[in-house]
């Protein structure tokens, strides 16, 4: 939901100061800012907290809403990111993130389209769900196929991971063939436990998270999707963490030290 301070900004053109910013350009240290330099974040979990009170603060500024049970997946996508447009442009179908978060807690496995969010997925959430994660791009097969079908190994991927694991958590934030093919194989009898589709570009990103949208929502199927160009592997990764933190109580950094 986009915030009246933010419409209003967009019809006259221009950006609208944020209300901590001063009339001199400046912008105004948050309270929870470094003091005359002797306050320092250098544990990782203190600066990823610190970091959570910042976007937890420009949130409020900005009058944005984030409905309570998307909130941890927007709010680890913008702290991975620093972009507050994902406030706006992540959507989700009806419960998606709360069944994400249970089909975890059963164990469910994971297929990316990128051995970049393979590599960026929790390990310590993982192994106290029971979860494996799975890229299927670099095998040899995947190369067969796409030859043969004439289409991209991410297509190629999604149909060979259809047949081994039916019922994976589909990852996608790099290709949007892969989205197009989930989208086909959903309506020929898939039933993935979630899909998230954030690819990032110009050319079939925007039609692609749109298509798998509405798929999704006609066959009752869990969806995650960053409308627009936006997203990308690291994107998909912080969804995909968000979930796992919550499903495994890993929330708080600490607890993963």
């Amino acid at each position: 939901m986009k915030s009246s301070s933010l419409a209003d900004a967009e019809s006259s053109g221009k950006e609208k100061p944020l209300a901590h910013a001063e009339s001199s350009g400046k912008e105004k240290p948050l309270a929870h800012a470094e003091s005359n330099g002797k306050e320092k974040h250098v544990r990782p979990d203190d600066i990823e907290k610190t970091s959570m009170e910042i976007i937890d603060d420009e949130l409020r500024m900005r009058g944005i809403v984030i409905p309570k049970e998307n909130y941890s997946v927007t709010r680890r996508v913008i702290h991975t990111t620093a972009d507050f447009d994902y406030a706006v442009n992540l959507a989700f179908t009806d419960r998606a993130a709360e069944q994400g978060i249970a089909a975890f807690a059963r164990g469910i496995s994971i297929v990316t389209d990128t051995n970049m969010t393979l590599a960026g997925i929790s390990r310590p959430a993982m192994e106290r769900l029971g979860v494996n994660a799975h890229c299927f791009m670099a095998e040899p097969r995947i190369r067969e196929m796409a030859r043969e079908m004439g289409t991209t190994r991410a297509a190629a991927s999604q149909i060979y991971a259809a047949g081994k694991m039916p019922g994976a958590v589909l990852s996608v934030g790099n290709a949007p063939t892969a989205l197009f093919e989930i989208a086909r194989l959903i309506r020929n009898g898939l039933r993935p436990a979630l899909v998230i589709g954030v690819p990032v570009g110009f050319v079939n990103v925007i039609e692609s998270k749109e298509e798998i949208l509405s798929v999704c929502r006609e066959y009752a199927i869990p969806a995650i999707a960053a409308r627009g160009r936006k997203g990308g592997s690291t994107v998909a990764c912080a969804i995909l963490n968000a979930l796992l933190y919550e499903a495994s109580g890993l929330d708080d950094p600490s607890a993963r030290s």
